[in-house]
This record gives structure tokens, C-alpha cells and sequence, in this order.
């Protein structure tokens, strides 16, 4: 037998089970670095991947080094400096650092030169982690296309990977006992005669008791009689699937900077359902003083704009839900993101809609109010909604870029993680 052993260095990017340990021991710092980029990249660079630097003092090594105090004994080669006799000074303590090549700095803390690429994948998967669709139910079980295999028994014919091993095996046990029982049984008769006979009687018990061990010895382990193999069938699975209104007020009110973080916003709502859900319908719903449904292009680069009447945007999601998305077949889920100014008495109609015709469908609705002069007459009525509905509604403020990421996570975290803090929170 020949053993052989890879003894080449690893290249760079070359080993993905250094790599994968690598990224789980920082993995507070690239969540860090994830968090900071979404706020500062642009809409169209959002997904790619990034360059993660790790502080210094996070990546030094445990080092010995010489203490004070102690007897010790060297042996010094030859040299041109010391005879017999003298005493050589104690080297300082810190010794065994390495030789580090740093330059110094009045500049406070840095960071340390090495600096690692994490792919648009890793990016992606850090920045949606934990994160999912509250309430999502499974629905639809008519016309699947997802299928589970379950078991439906056991056949005697079958492929080696479908072998049920404690199966086949009892079959051979039972079998083996059944074929040897009665020379068994007949072999514990002759070794009792053994003890008593003599003679041409004993030469004949011993002939007819090796007869027997060969006989029994003949007996396959296991035989192809034996074998027995799982059956299994597709069961049809019931699909998880749920439609995401995304409505964005698009009005006069709304400067450059809010509409940009508005879209920011939804970029990482449509990457984390494409990237997590399969059947997952986004609608994109525009509105000013009017609503209009638009495709993913026209949702985020369009430059239209108007007055602002926020129930049109919801008065057309009701009728989009009626007319294409059933309840008794899809998740739905609403996100508004707005600046919070509204047409005189429109917020109260806002609420109305909500809370009598639209909430009762949803599994979940999310309200985003992007201001630094303070919460606006709409967010006054939708704190209501929010003490009425708990977990259904959730309402978030955004005041600047860095918020986004934070309140988009707050939003969609895990259930189980949400209890969690709440629990922790509590006590």
C-alpha cells in the first residue's frame, strides 16, 4: 500500500478550508466592513464583493519573551569581543519579537497592512445573514415543484445506495438459523455421546460430527436472498410563495438625498429576496399624487416626480392583490419608504386602508420614514397601526446613510434571534 502525502505550501486563495477559518475568526470585522460598505456605495455597486483590513492588534500573534530575573547558561561561539571571565549583560526583556518592520506614528491607532478580497457571494452572504421573511407560511400545494423523497417500504431488488443494511441483515441471521438448527441441534447430541462412547462408535460420531461443522461452515453469511432495499417515492412539498410590494413616494418633497436612500434601501430589500427566495414576485409601485406599477428600471431610475398623495400607492397595491395575488396561495408583504409629508386628511385615509382592508392580508408591513426635521403627520397615524398589529406592522426612521443597513437588519431579523434579544432585553 502506497501513502502519498501533499507537502506544497498552500498559494494564495488556494486552500478553502484555511480560508473558511480564516473568515469565521474575523467575522466580526468583515460584518463590520459589510455594514460600512452598504452605506457608502452607490445603488449600481451594490452587490460586489469587498476588501476587509483587519486592526493590528487583532491579528498579533502570543509571543514569548525573555523575563527579568532566573539563572540561565549559554554557549557562545567564538568571537573577537570576550575572553573567560566576562560578564555579559542580561538582554532586555521583550526579547523574540521578531523583527518587525512597522515605521512609528503620532497618528494614534491604524490598521494593519494586510488587507483580504471577501467575493460578491461572501459579501452577500454576511450581509444577509439571519435575516428572513417574518410569518412566512407554506401555501399552495396544488401543481408543486418541489418534491421530497420519503420512504414507501422495502423491495427485493434495488441499487447498492437504496441497501437497507439492518434489514438485510436480520433476513440473513433468520436465514442462517433456519438452514443450521437442526445440525445444531444434532452436533450438541454427538458432543453429549462423545462423552460415553467408545470404539467403532466413537470413530463414527466424530466422522458424522465433522460432516456437520462442514455442512454448517458451508452456510453463506449472507446471500443474495438476503439483500433488501428501501423504496422511495416523491411526496409533493407545499411552496412557500409571497409576493413584496415595494412602494416609494417619488414626490416633490423628496430631494435627491432621501430618494437616494429610499433606493438604497430597496436595492438590499430586492438583492436579499432574490438571493434567499425562489418564488418570490417583487411589485414596484411608484407614487406622487398618483400610483403607478413600474418594472425594476423605471422603479429606480426614473426621475418623475409630483405632489404627494400616499393612499394612491396603497389604494393600487389592494387592487393588484385582488386581481393577481389570492391569499389562500401567496405570502404578501408590503415596504413603504417615504419622507412622511402627505396631502391634508390623505393620512388618515392611509390608516383606514391599512387597517381594514389591507393589514388583514398581509403577513407583513414595513414603513420607512426618511426625515432629520422630525416625524411627519403619516408616521403619527401608523404608530397606531403599529401598537394594533405587533409583529404584522413595524415602522423604522432613517436619518442618514449609515442607518440604512442597521434598520433594514432590525427589520428582517430572524424571528427566533428578535425573541432572543427581546428576552435578554427583559432581564
Amino acid at each position: 500500500m502506497s501513502y502519498i502525502i501533499d507537502r506544497r505550501l498552500n498559494s494564495k486563495d488556494k486552500s478553502a478550508v484555511n480560508r473558511q477559518r480564516f473568515i469565521k475568526r474575523y467575522k466580526k470585522h468583515i460584518k463590520q466592513a459589510v455594514s460600512d460598505a452598504v452605506s457608502k456605495r452607490s445603488i449600481t455597486d451594490m452587490e460586489r464583493g469587498e476588501n476587509i483590513g483587519i486592526p493590528q492588534q487583532d491579528i498579533s500573534e502570543p509571543a514569548f519573551g525573555h523575563g527579568k530575573g532566573g539563572v540561565r547558561e549559554r554557549v557562545l561561539p567564538g568571537n573577537k569581543d570576550f575572553v573567560t571571565g566576562d560578564r555579559i549583560k542580561r538582554p532586555d526583556s521583550g526579547g523574540g519579537r521578531g523583527a518587525g518592520g512597522g515605521s512609528a506614528s503620532d497618528a494614534g491607532e491604524g490598521m494593519d497592512e494586510f488587507v483580504f478580497q471577501i467575493t460578491q457571494d461572501e459579501f452577500l452572504e454576511f450581509m444577509f445573514e439571519d435575516l428572513e421573511l417574518p410569518n412566512l407560511v407554506r401555501r399552495q400545494l396544488a401543481a408543486s415543484e418541489t418534491f421530497k423523497l420519503v420512504k414507501a417500504g422495502i423491495s427485493e431488488e434495488g441499487t447498492p445506495n437504496q441497501l437497507n443494511v439492518v434489514r438485510s441483515m436480520r433476513s440473513a441471521y433468520a436465514r442462517r438459523i433456519a438452514l443450521g438448527a437442526k445440525k445444531r441441534r444434532r452436533v450438541r447430541e454427538i458432543i453429549a455421546e462423545l462423552e460415553t462412547a467408545d470404539g467403532s462408535i466413537l470413530v463414527a460420531l466424530q466422522q458424522e460430527l465433522e460432516e456437520l461443522q462442514r455442512k454448517l461452515g458451508n452456510i453463506p453469511f449472507i446471500d443474495d436472498f438476503d439483500l433488501k432495499y428501501n423504496i422511495q417515492k416523491k411526496q409533493p412539498q407545499p411552496t412557500s410563495k409571497a409576493v413584496m410590494f415595494c412602494l416609494m413616494d417619488v414626490s416633490g418633497s423628496m430631494n435627491q438625498r432621501t430618494k437616494d436612500i429610499a433606493k438604497r434601501f430597496f436595492i438590499l430589500l430586492y438583492l436579499f429576496l432574490q438571493r434567499n427566495y425562489e418564488k418570490t414576485d417583487v411589485v414596484f409601485i411608484r407614487h406622487h399624487s398618483t400610483a403607478k406599477e413600474v418594472d425594476e428600471q423605471e422603479f429606480f431610475y426614473s426621475r418623475e416626480t409630483g405632489g404627494t398623495v400616499v393612499s394612491s400607492a396603497l389604494k393600487l397595491m389592494q387592487e393588484i392583490v385582488d386581481d393577481r395575488y389570492p391569499v389562500s396561495e401567496w405570502n404578501i408583504y408590503g415596504a413603504q419608504a417615504s419622507d412622511g409629508d402627505n396631502w391634508t386628511n390623505d393620512s388618515s385615509i392611509c390608516h383606514d386602508l391599512l387597517a381594514n382592508e389591507l393589514l388583514p392580508l398581509l403577513q407583513y408591513y414595513c414603513y420607512i420614514e426618511i426625515t432629520d426635521r422630525g416625524h411627519q403627520e403619516l408616521w403619527n397615524y401608523y404608530e397606531k397601526l403599529a401598537e394594533q398589529h405587533g409583529d404584522a406592522f413595524a415602522l423604522r426612521d432613517i436619518e442618514d446613510y449609515a442607518d440604512i443597513y442597521p434598520v433594514f437588519r432590525e427589520l428582517f431579523q430572524r424571528q427566533a434571534d428578535k425573541q432572543k434579544h427581546s428576552q435578554l432585553a427583559g432581564l
